[in-house]
């Protein structure tokens, strides 16, 4: 499913416009990421939790040239499915 997919779904289930449903995602999407920036975790009942994931700065390779590099340290957000998500996509009961 894409973003537009998301935003047309949105818009026939709520009886809204297309314009009004892009507005929602987009705020969701938005609030989402300013969230994750400041290092808030995200917590969805019953679908997930997105949190960001930090890694030290390690040496790595650039495999064109076999150069050794310094990899700096980041921030990567993950997404942690919830028990009932799971359980929905599995078919359990």
């Amino acid at each position: 499913m894409t973003k537009a997919d998301l935003i047309n779904l949105i818009s026939e289930k709520a009886g809204i416009t297309r314009v009004k449903a892009e507005t929602v995602v987009n705020t969701i999407f938005d609030s989402m990421v300013e969230a994750l920036m400041r290092d808030d975790r995200i917590e969805i009942r019953g679908f997930g939790s997105f949190v960001n994931r930090k890694y030290g700065s390690y040496k790595g390779r650039n495999p064109r040239t076999g150069e050794i590099i310094n990899v700096d340290e980041k921030k990567l957000p993950f997404f942690k499915v919830g028990k009932e998500l799971k359980d929905d996509i599995n078919g359990a009961k």
